[in-house]
């Protein structure tokens, strides 16, 4: 017998058909019940892979190679197909990255809860009903009874993920398996998941295994550390002791990605703002109830907002917030319902006669640039199309114009004839922002623009972004949640809330002397690490102490 919950001893994987191509190579860790260990790495890395075995739900083109993974002193890859269905959520439980894609559409989110229970327990309806409005309440969903006939899209991305948490929980397992979590939530959300998740692991003694690319919440939350790159665990250990003198260059390449303030930039108020907005409202109208009357939301509330000529705005605030819905309709992409957009001070409007000038002039990179590239059409294609109105540009040039475009984001002449599938999402990322500055705009909108991915990887974007705008001097408007981004790429900061401006001030003033309780508030949920000269270590802003480690101790 043994304290270990679970042993991954000498652990491959590997392709199915190609025995030589290995996605996880020896791989060995163990975990005792009740601890928190963190797997981070880049993307393609391994890490999701590796978790993904210990609940036997690897894609069918990757197979064990060799070692073993041993839980409660039984090998989960002798298990039969059966018994693993009966070790999924009774005894593993496992939390992904997007709850929408997890969660059935066409169920209600009580069936989907009552599910496990009728899978895996005896309990009669009262008592089934009685354990799942318990777990709901605990997870934080207000009115939980009034909920179970919901369906997943009626809830808001924090609260989906609480679902998630609460049907991984509803069975306390041993052992908790959450990949990327929180990856798409804003700063407070976030936190609320995460202390909610270690809570609940706490208060039933459950293990949990936290895959992220996140370095400052994984350094927060967990124990121990393992770092993966190409498969491999090339460094582990205590998380402080890890993060404060890292051994492997990789780890401390991982933590030199980490961004870091950037300097100040000053700009002269007196001239003509490249956008201005007065008063700028967006209302929703929707059609509901049996005689179907028209039911109206205020999703923006009389936006003033200057940007000047090379400047770059970050527009933060929390999810629903209004912040994705002011850069869309600022794009002409949704429609205003009141006030004006004024381009190099002029009006503009559908109608006028300056329209088609500020739609070249003002260019949008959306968070998920497989979504908002045709995946039909080849690179060369996508960044013609983007030249398509660019009618002083002969052939010849606008052939130059594409190939310098590509050379500017950091790919090549090759990558000119692939198909966006055939790319990786951080050159991806890079085609859709050469796509926004090849025809040299004014004014360019990034809307979330590097949340979805890895450390190193965000960093080379940031770079690259922070290079094309003081190379084109074009202003920009980043839309975000990730804190740390701003403070490395930002000239002026906005705030948002409620679809209103709280907040607003040159970055250094917002994120030192917060006047709004509500910025202070997002500032302090994420903890920063702070490079040292032999790592790095994690602090709290505002002199904060960790109150989840101290109700530990």
């Amino acid at each position: 017998m043994t304290d270990m919950l679970l042993e991954v001893k000498d652990l491959e994987l590997g392709l199915v058909h190609d025995e030589s191509n290995l996605i996880v190579r020896q791989a060995s860790f163990d975990l005792r019940p009740g601890e928190v260990l963190g797997l981070v790495g880049e993307s393609g890395s391994g890490k999701t892979m590796l978790g993904r075995s210990i609940i036997g739900l690897q894609p069918g083109a990757i197979t064990p190679r060799g070692g073993d993974i041993v839980f409660r002193g039984r090998s989960i890859l002798k298990m039969s197909a059966r018994n693993l269905r009966r070790l999924r959520g009774s005894e593993i439980g496992m939390v992904f990255q997007e709850p929408m894609t997890s969660l059935n559409p066409s169920m209600t989110i009580g069936r989907q809860l009552e599910e496990p229970l009728r899978q895996h327990t005896r309990l009669d309806t009262a008592r089934r009903r009685a354990r799942i409005l318990d777990i709901m309440e605990r997870v934080g969903i207000p009115e939980p009874g009034d909920r179970l006939d919901d369906y997943p899209h009626e809830f808001s991305g924090g609260m989906r993920q609480r679902i998630m948490l609460a049907s991984a929980m509803l069975l306390k397992p041993a052992l908790l398996i959450a990949d990327e979590p929180t990856t798409a939530l804003d700063a407070l959300v976030q936190r609320d998941v995460l202390e909610l998740m270690i809570e609940l692991t706490r208060q039933e003694g459950t293990a949990l295994i936290l895959i992220s690319h996140d370095l400052p919440m994984i350094a927060r939350y967990c124990e121990r550390l393992l770092v993966m790159r190409d498969g491999e665990i090339v460094e582990s250990g205590r998380a402080d002791d890890l993060l404060a003198a890292p051994q492997h260059d990789y780890t401390r390449r991982l933590l030199q990605a980490m961004p870091e303030r950037g300097p100040v930039r000053s700009f002269d108020d007196s001239t003509t703002p490249v956008v201005e907005l007065r008063g700028l409202e967006v209302e929703y109208r929707s059609r509901t109830g049996f005689l179907a009357r028209t039911s109206r939301k205020k999703a923006l509330h009389g936006i003033d907002l200057r940007i000047r000529r090379g400047e770059v705005v970050a527009l933060v605030g929390a999810s629903g917030s209004g912040k994705t819905t002011l850069g869309r309709a600022v794009a002409g992409l949704i429609p205003a319902s009141g006030g004006d957009i004024l381009f190099r001070g002029l009006p503009i409007g559908k109608h006028d006669a300056n329209w088609m000038d500020y739609r070249l002039n003002c260019q949008m990179i959306f968070q998920d640039p497989f979504g908002s590239l045709d995946p039909r059409f080849t690179i060369r294609r996508l960044l013609a199309e983007a030249l398509y109105y660019q009618r002083n540009l002969d052939s010849a040039e606008r052939d130059d114009r594409i190939r310098a475009a590509v050379r500017e984001v950091g790919l090549e002449d090759a990558h000119l004839d692939r198909l966006p599938h055939e790319l990786s999402g951080g050159q991806r990322q890079r085609i859709a922002i050469a796509r926004a500055v090849i025809g040299r705009p004014d004014f360019v909108i990034a809307d979330e623009a590097v949340s979805a991915l890895d450390v190193t990887v965000r960093a080379q974007i940031l770079e690259l972004l922070s290079e094309l705008q003081r190379q084109h001097g074009f202003s920009c408007l980043f839309i975000t949640h990730d804190l740390s981004v701003v403070e490395q790429l930002a000239d002026r900061v906005v705030v948002m809330r409620d679809g209103a401006i709280i907040e607003e001030g040159p970055r250094d003033t917002v994120f030192d002397r917060p006047q709004s309780g509500y910025t202070r508030a997002l500032l302090a949920a994420i903890p920063k690490l702070e490079r040292t000269a032999t790592g790095a270590v994690l602090n709290w802003r505002f002199g904060a102490n960790d109150p989840l480690r101290e109700g530990a101790q």
